[in-house]
């Protein structure tokens, strides 16, 4: 097969949405350290929304991404986390995916912590090919072309194939 063909994991962001209060900012925080071993960052708000309680420059969110080695390793805890099993909704047209844990500690390598409770967070995966840097270089930045974009169908016969899950509904 030809290696500019070939699909890889870019990354893996993993997001907590707290909704502002600093104890469970501290504690989303706490959590993601423990996943990944990485310091997360805080997402902040841009504008204010009265409904929900937010204010402009307030701290709604913690985030952390992982490129790599690390990132592989990561999804497949996560995958097992979720009985390696995705719904085909999961995928988007470009073939990256996104799923949500509801309880951290189904997570494998990871011990429930007092202080943090029993909170869920969302992961989401983007998938690359070589060459597509094209689409963030400084100079000369350009489209990637269709015939070299992931596709849906290549997503998900690329992460059945590496990472042995199961495509189909999910309760």
């Amino acid at each position: 097969m030809n290696s500019m063909k070939q699909i890889k994991v870019e990354k893996v962001t993993l997001n907590m949405g707290t909704g502002g209060t600093a104890e469970k900012i501290e504690k989303g925080v706490k959590l993601l350290t423990a996943i990944t071993g990485e310091k997360p960052v805080k997402t902040i708000s841009m504008k204010r929304i009265p409904t929900w309680g937010v204010r402009p420059k307030l701290a709604i969110a913690v985030k952390v991404t992982l490129r790599g080695k690390k990132a592989e390793e990561l999804l497949k805890r996560l995958l097992q986390a979720v009985d390696n099993t995705l719904p085909e909704r999961k995928f988007d047209t470009f073939g990256n995916f996104s799923f949500g844990i509801d309880e951290y500690i189904k997570i494998p390598g990871v011990t429930y912590d007092v202080s943090i409770g029993v909170i869920g967070l969302e992961a989401a995966v983007t998938l690359q090919r070589g060459g597509f840097r094209i689409k963030r270089r400084s100079r000369r930045a350009a489209k990637i072309p269709y015939r070299h974009q992931i596709k849906k169908e290549e997503a998900l016969s690329f992460i059945r194939s590496n990472f042995n899950i199961t495509i189909g509904d999910r309760a």
